[in-house]
């Protein structure tokens, strides 16, 4: 029986022969496709001789997963091949639900570190933060493991204990935790009121975040009774997600003209996106919360309503994800998640390594760890796409020198009751901003009626 370097030397012959028949001024093998054919044939030789020489026998999938992966990770952090698993698990962090911890993580040299932790979950409850890196699970050393392995670790049945340790940045000693697993159900958009202001906390762009979006604004002004005087769209620690979503998000606030465009390789990638007409939120003031953690579809977001001058940016600088990816499936059970495409917000800016810059930089003081922990963003993972724009690299860390009047000590919040400084500093703007008459309004239908 063939082996399969000889099956392999005998196609890429048959293909070279059938080149060769074709009229060389159209069809001749070009030096570089030469080169090519080379490079497979040392693929091949070194599948060959591991299979026949490692100290132990590999299964054959696990080799050529293995090389797929390689290739996709020498491209940039984002592309990636997607097994019957993957898939599975991509498919339950967009539409379902599953038993774990709540956390976004991924490898960052070998050791897995914290994207950020999903509100309302376990890992949130817990103080886990976006940047810490886990080196235990259960008391075990998982440095060197693969990603599979450790999300594998620490989802299990809802109500299993769990024991993690925790590096984070400014703390001399390791953090140890127990947390108990729980039924992650994403609900990707959650609301509130407060101070007569609508809070609308955006916790993931998956399905039907877009229409969640405009049910929280209807059900605001349902609890009111009328508009509020405002609104803070909280995406602080929001990875992103899905492209659409953000586009029908920031359509919600937008009346007209673009939201973002995507530009790839080929014309064909190239697309901007558009507002339709209505503004769901009446030109009422808008604040949008983000820090280090939004991504990706977040500053989609940020971006659209920053350009257009329809929100106010407050918080931190994001995190800087500004390329598109497409799930091109290679089999009913298996995808290519590929980067096809950046994206650029509509005064054609991409955020790319840069992120979105808040108008007004306002850090966490209610958080005590927030100066000592460092901030870790798309700049920082490697073989990330560069930005076409050539960022300088010291301005990417600017934002590190807050506004002096921001003195306030944690200690000194709690006091005063305010658990969410970030929060608290935008319902406060939103009420300087709000229209006189709107503000007179309330204040009239809270006051008691004359007899």
């Amino acid at each position: 029986m063939p082996s399969a370097r000889s099956t392999f030397l005998v196609r890429s012959a048959a293909i070279l022969g059938a080149i060769a028949l074709i009229p060389a001024s159209t069809s001749a093998v070009t030096e570089s496709e030469s080169e090519t054919y080379k490079q497979l044939d040392l693929f091949m030789d070194v599948f060959q001789r591991v299979r026949a020489s490692y100290v132990e026998k590999v299964d054959d999938a696990t080799l050529i997963k293995g090389a797929i992966e390689g290739m996709l990770s020498s491209l940039d952090p984002h592309s990636s091949y997607l097994d019957a698993r993957d898939f599975t698990n991509l498919r339950t962090q967009t539409e379902g639900s599953y038993g774990g911890l709540g956390l976004s993580v991924t490898l960052d040299e070998g050791v897995v570190k914290v994207i950020a932790p999903t509100d309302d979950t376990p890992a949130a409850k817990a103080g886990i933060k976006a940047g810490d890196y886990i080196t235990h699970i259960d008391g075990k050393l998982i440095y060197g493991s693969s990603l599979d392995e450790a999300v594998d670790k620490m989802r299990g049945a809802p109500g299993s204990p769990v024991k993690l340790t925790i590096a984070r940045a400014g703390r001399d000693e390791p953090i140890e935790l127990t947390l108990t697993r729980a039924i992650i159900d994403i609900k990707p958009v959650k609301w509130s009121v407060k101070e007569n202001i609508g809070v609308i906390k955006i916790v993931s762009f998956s399905a039907d975040t877009g229409a969640d979006v405009q049910s929280a604004i209807r059900s605001i002004d349902k609890s009111l009774g009328r508009k509020p005087i405002g609104y803070v769209l909280d995406m602080r620690s929001n990875p992103g997600g899905l492209l659409d979503e953000a586009v029908t998000v920031s359509d919600a606030f937008l009346d007209r003209g673009e939201i973002v465009s995507q530009r790839g390789r080929l014309r064909g990638d190239n697309r901007p996106y558009y507002a339709r007409p209505g503004d769901d939120a009446q030109g009422l003031p808008i604040v949008v919360l983000i820090d280090a953690g939004s991504a990706s579809a977040s500053e989609i977001v940020a971006g659209a309503l920053q350009d257009h001058h329809r929100a106010l940016v407050m918080g931190e600088r994001s995190f800087g994800k500004g390329s598109v990816q497409t799930l091109l499936p290679l089999s009913p059970e298996t995808a290519l998640r590929l980067t096809t495409a950046r994206y650029y917000t509509p005064s054609g800016k991409s955020v790319q390594e840069g992120g979105i810059e808040p108008d007004v930089l306002v850090p966490q003081l209610s958080d005590p760890d927030y100066a000592k922990r460092p901030r870790y963003r798309e700049s920082d993972l490697r073989k990330h796409l560069i930005n076409e724009a050539k960022l300088d690299r010291a301005e990417l860390e600017a934002d590190a020198n807050t506004d002096p009047r921001f003195t306030a000590t944690a200690e000194d919040l709690k006091k005063q009751g305010i658990e969410d400084f970030q929060l608290d500093y935008a319902l406060k703007t939103i009420g300087r901003l709000a229209p006189p008459v709107q503000v007179a309004a309330v204040k009239d239908k809270k006051a008691p009626k004359q007899k």
